[in-house]
């Protein structure tokens, strides 16, 4: 039987989703995860929740202890990886608002833990990056999203930055011109972890705005994309729960 871990971003980590929710503390040799682990059923399938930037949104992109989050969920013996987060759009036709299933990534963080082959004492460590995102996972989220109605982009490269700051104008520029179609903080160093821990990932991501490429409107600003995003947030949550007994 399946069991689905959920890494929810700022206001996404919803453990009302859940049947019978239960909290639980668990550490890694990594360290503590983001949060305590919410574990309970969707549906009648198993599902653990995990708030990627703590419960309090206490740790900023760079500071997420992402190591010990996968290994938290790994340890847990979860069977898939569903993410959401939040996202700046790089092409005009993704909107705010809109759902994007991605497929690639382009990783731009420079100080990032992002392996859990520190050493090679024990034998290399090189995993497959071809396709960072499960194929069946993305299909059964687009499927479901565009059930529910939702407008949704099936396939697109995430770039990932280190943050906090958001990007200046030339680098957004730069990002649309490397085939970028949206932009985050997160995804690429998670999607990376749990590649390396052999648990299937996938990640629906919600464009919040147009970053700053955008020569006819200001650049973003936080209070922004939590305006979108707390509109939005209840359909992300919809679509978690009725994807998840589809796994």
């Amino acid at each position: 039987m399946p069991k689905i871990g959920i890494i929810g971003g700022s206001g996404l980590d919803d453990p009302e989703i859940l049947e019978q929710a239960e909290e639980i503390t668990v550490t890694t040799p990594y360290g503590d995860p983001s949060s305590p682990l919410t574990s309970g059923t969707i549906d009648g399938t198993e599902v653990v929740i995990l708030a990627r930037h703590g419960r309090r949104h206490q740790f900023s992109p760079s500071q997420v202890n992402y190591r010990a989050n996968i290994q938290a969920l790994k340890d847990q013996q979860v069977s898939h990886i569903l993410a959401t987060t939040a996202c700046g759009s790089l092409k005009e036709e993704i909107g705010r608002g809109d759902f994007v299933i991605i497929d690639q990534f382009i990783d731009f963080t420079k100080n990032r833990r992002n392996t859990f082959f520190d050493s090679f004492e024990d034998g290399a460590g090189h995993t497959a990056m071809a396709e960072p995102f499960d194929a069946i996972l993305r299909e059964l989220l687009y499927e479901t999203s565009t059930g529910l109605g939702n407008r949704t982009h099936f396939g697109g490269t995430m770039i990932t930055i280190e943050g906090p700051r958001f990007s200046t104008k030339s680098e957004s520029k730069m990002f649309q011109i490397w085939g970028g179609d949206v932009i985050n903080m997160s995804v690429a160093t998670e999607a990376s972890l749990a590649n390396e821990a052999e648990i299937p990932y996938a990640a629906v991501a919600m464009s919040t705005d147009y970053d700053c490429w955008k020569e006819d409107e200001a650049p973003v600003t936080w209070e922004e994309i939590l305006e979108v995003f707390n509109r939005n947030a209840d359909k992300v949550k919809q679509l978690l729960i009725q994807t998840v007994p589809k796994i």
